[in-house]
């Protein structure tokens, strides 16, 4: 297997874990959407105690990539991604993350 797909094998199970209802199709597409940042330990997770982070996710892939304006959907839909990653959970992968926020903001197309 490839690193990537080593990755995405590990994001896979790691959604299983955490009981996280995504497809694996959904996870591989958001993990290739990421590209090399996935190899990077700072980049490869998000941190919901770090306000500037989610920040940037909330312009660079809520607003950019997915096309939502609506700040209060945002931060609701950012609020409860990390609810539901669980907030002892250190490892809160990006592609996990980014794949978990299109779903709850109606947006998995983009991945299509």
């Amino acid at each position: 297997m490839s690193k990537r797909d080593d990755k995405i094998a590990q994001y896979i199970d790691e959604a299983k874990k955490l009981g996280l209802s995504l497809s694996e199709d959904l996870i591989t597409k958001a993990t290739v959407g990421l590209g090399p940042s996935i190899y990077r330990k700072d980049s490869e997770t998000v941190s919901c105690t770090q306000s500037s982070e989610l920040e940037t996710v909330k312009k660079n892939f809520a607003q950019k990539k997915l096309g939502v304006t609506d700040d209060a959907k945002i931060d609701a839909a950012i609020k409860k991604v990390c609810e539901a990653m669980g907030s002892s959970n250190r490892n809160k992968y990006r592609a996990l993350f980014y794949a978990l926020l299109a779903k709850e903001l109606g947006k998995e197309s983009i991945y299509a």
